[in-house]
C-alpha cells in the first residue's frame, strides 16, 4: 500500500450540464474549463458530478444509449485521461458506460498515469432503472499515491452500507458524484442545507472518512437539482462551505488524507472499528468482493 502525498487540495465542481447529444461537447468543454480553473488554484484531486458530460434527464433507454461510451476506451474518457496526465492530477467523472448491450451509470477515476478504475452505481433512482443496469463491481477502493479513494454515486449515500464498506476497506476519502434532485418539500433547513448534505456529513462522521460530494445545479427537462455540494472532514463537519442550490461554484479543501487512518480512534476506550459488534453481525456485512483492510 502506498503512503499518501500530503497535503491534498480537493476541488469539488458544481455546475449545470444539459442532456442532448448536441450538447455533449459543450458540457465537456465547460467542465474541462472549470477543472483547469481548479488546477490553477492548486487542486490535485478534482471531483465532478454524476453524468457530468451527458446530462441526466434521459427520456428513454435509446437516448441514454446514444450518450454511452466504453470505459476506459471511449472518447470522453480519453479527454479526461489526457487532462489528468497533462496537469498531473487525479479526477473523478461520471458518465454513461456501455458494456455490450448493458448501460451503467459509472464513476471513473483517472490520474497522471491514466485510467485507475471505475465504479458502477449500485442503487438506481427512479426511472434510472428503465435504462441502467445495477452496478456489478461492488464497492472498490483504489490505492493511489495521494491516498485510498472510494467512489459512490448519488442515491448510494442513502444506503449506509455503501460508505461503511468503503471505510472497512481502508478508504481515506469517498468521492460521491451526484445529481441530487428536487423532491417534495421541505427541501432545505434554515441554514440552507438539504437532507443529502446531512447524509453526507453523517456518513463522514460515522465512518471517519473524508467525503467530497459534487452535485449539479439547474433544471433539465423539468427536473430540478439541489446543488448543496460540500467537502466533509473525518469528524463529519464540512471543511468547505456548503454550496448554494443555484450557483456554479468550485469548493476547495486542503487535507492530509493520512488523517483518516487514525481518525476512528477517538480515545483509549472509543475506537470505531474495534467497537463494532462483529460477534453479532458479519464484519463485512456479508460483502465478499473485496477484503477487509482496517485503518
Amino acid at each position: 500500500m502506498s503512503t499518501p502525498a500530503s497535503p491534498v487540495r480537493i476541488a469539488v465542481i458544481q455546475f449545470d450540464p444539459q442532456v442532448g447529444t448536441e450538447k455533449r461537447e459543450t458540457n465537456l468543454a465547460h467542465v474541462l474549463l472549470l477543472a483547469h480553473q481548479a488546477v490553477e488554484q492548486g487542486a490535485n484531486l478534482i471531483v465532478l458530478p454524476e453524468l457530468a458530460t451527458t446530462g441526466y434527464a434521459f427520456t428513454n433507454r435509446e437516448e441514454a444509449f446514444a450518450h454511452a461510451e466504453h470505459v476506459p476506451s471511449g472518447p470522453t474518457m480519453k479527454r479526461f485521461r489526457d487532462f489528468a496526465r497533462e496537469h498531473r492530477v487525479y479526477l473523478t467523472v461520471g458518465l454513461v458506460e456501455r458494456d455490450d448491450v448493458m448501460l451503467y451509470d459509472t464513476a471513473a477515476l483517472v490520474g497522471p498515469d491514466g485510467f485507475i478504475g471505475k465504479y458502477r452505481k449500485a442503487h438506481l433512482w427512479n426511472q434510472e432503472k428503465l435504462w441502467f443496469t445495477p452496478g456489478n463491481l461492488g464497492f472498490p477502493v483504489f490505492d493511489t499515491p495521494i491516498g485510498r479513494i472510494g467512489l459512490l454515486i448519488c442515491w448510494d449515500i442513502w444506503f449506509p452500507e455503501a460508505p461503511r464498506l468503503l471505510a472497512l476497506q481502508g478508504a481515506d476519502i469517498i468521492c460521491t458524484l451526484n445529481n441530487w434532485v428536487w423532491t417534495p418539500p421541505p427541501l432545505f433547513d434554515a441554514s440552507g442545507q438539504c437532507m443529502a448534505s446531512y447524509l453526507t456529513i453523517t456518513a463522514a462522521h460515522v465512518n471517519n472518512v473524508f467525503i467530497a460530494a459534487a452535485n449539479r445545479i439547474g433544471s433539465d427537462r423539468g427536473e430540478r437539482f439541489l446543488g448543496c455540494s460540500l467537502i466533509a472532514g473525518t469528524g463529519g463537519w464540512p471543511i468547505s462551505e456548503v454550496a448554494s442550490a443555484e450557483e456554479q461554484t468550485i469548493l476547495y479543501a486542503d487535507v492530509d488524507l493520512m488523517d483518516a487512518r487514525s481518525a476512528p480512534i477517538w480515545n483509549s476506550l472509543n475506537d470505531l472499528p474495534r467497537n463494532r459488534r462483529s460477534d453479532l453481525y458479519d464484519s463485512m456485512l456479508g460483502y465478499h468482493l473485496h477484503p477487509l483492510l482496517p485503518r
